[in-house]
């Protein structure tokens, strides 16, 4: 099973991001790009895992998610990696709060202690909006960092869970699923 640990967003958050990020998709760019549905913020990505190796994931991220405070999650900024003029993925940036590098690093560290390896790329967090094919040539992308610059889009979105992903390659596309749901400890309300 394909699995990732992922902050899923709102439903009328993702509709939101989505109208935000109409000018990219009208300016013909050749970008795939996905529905609203599919946007998350992937926080670790395992890969395929093995079926005896679910129960020690889901013990990891409910020690976490039971040890971390819910947060507020600023969503801003559109860009592009690996960069603006010849990218791969189309992002709406998120800001790494300490709450979100904590929650990140803290799933890192537990799952590492499991044998899952280390992500030692650094973290920018954000939630794909689609996706490029890697044969297109330069100049394609030109005027993608004017658009980029000029969409105004800031989010303050509540993260009270973390989910465990499954990824499935269908002949349609891909899917995924919520295999389990953690919620974050309650934020106490005089913060």
């Amino acid at each position: 099973m394909r699995l990732f640990i992922a902050l899923n967003l709102p439903e009328e958050e993702r509709r939101r991001i989505h109208s935000a990020a109409d000018p990219l998709r009208e300016a013909g760019f050749p970008v795939r790009w996905l529905e609203p549905e599919f946007f998350h913020l992937t926080l670790k990505f395992l890969g395929p895992t093995r079926s005896e190796m679910i129960p020690v994931v889901q013990k990891v991220i409910r020690k976490v998610a039971g040890q971390t405070r819910a947060f507020s999650l600023r969503l801003q900024g559109f860009g592009a990696f690996p960069t603006i003029r010849r990218p791969q993925v189309v992002w709406l940036g998120a800001e790494p709060s300490p709450a979100l590098r904590c929650l990140k690093q803290d799933l890192e560290w537990g799952l590492t202690s499991h044998g899952f390896e280390r992500e030692t790329r650094a973290f920018h967090p954000h939630v794909t909006l689609g996706r490029v094919d890697d044969e297109l040539g330069a100049g394609v992308f030109r005027g993608l960092d004017d658009v980029a610059a000029g969409l105004d889009f800031t989010r303050d979105i509540p993260v009270d869970s973390v989910d465990l992903m499954r990824s499935q390659r269908l002949r349609e596309g891909v899917r995924y699923s919520v295999v389990d749901s953690y919620p974050l400890v309650e934020a106490d309300p005089g913060e």
